[in-house]
């Protein structure tokens, strides 16, 4: 098996830093123009989130082809953060507390990126059991690629080495090896 972990095209919160987790925002202009100017490769079934962005990135990139949500692929929980963006949250100590953990801390009154990560790898798991040969499009957000990606790819990096840029991603194997999608 191969995936395809891609995430959404751009939203107007992506485009102004903020963090969007729960906060259902459809794609930008800007965001459907730039996945309409990619070729993706094909694939034989495609999982998505259940938010706006996904659901729209899978219509525009595979269009007519069938998905299956994938309830626990949505985004972490931000908390107090959500909607927000470093300029808003500059000086607040909870927001430092959390900057200097390197992420670890739990969101105030949100997830913790631990318990996010496993809600991720668990899905993409059971998700993975039911699938057998060819290609899967996995249509998500950049922390749920993030926490597949350094569960399953080898060699090992961390979370934040993941990171990927809206309508970009990994092809990942069933034996760990990866390459970018768009390098």
């Amino acid at each position: 098996m191969r995936y395809l972990l891609i995430r959404h095209g751009q939203t107007a919160g992506n485009l102004e830093g903020r963090y969007i987790g729960r906060t259902d925002e459809p794609l930008c202009s800007q965001g459907v123009a730039a996945l309409r100017a990619r070729r993706y490769p094909p694939v034989n079934r495609v999982l998505v989130s259940p938010m706006r962005r996904c659901l729209e990135t899978a219509a525009l990139i595979y269009p007519g082809r069938p998905v299956t949500v994938v309830e626990d692929f949505r985004e972490c929980d931000f908390g107090v953060f959500e909607g927000k963006n470093y300029a808003e949250l500059n000086g607040r100590a909870d927001y430092q507390d959390w900057i200097d953990s390197g992420g670890t801390l739990p969101f105030p009154g949100g997830e913790s990126r631990d318990g996010f990560s496993r809600r991720c790898v668990a899905a993409f798991e059971r998700a993975a059991a039911e699938l057998d040969d060819g290609c899967c499009a996995v249509i998500v957000h950049g922390g749920t690629v993030m926490a597949v990606m350094e569960a399953f790819a080898r060699p090992n990096r961390p979370y934040f080495d993941w990171q990927v840029g809206c309508g970009e991603g990994f092809v990942l194997n069933d034996d760990g090896t990866w390459v970018r999608l768009f390098p």
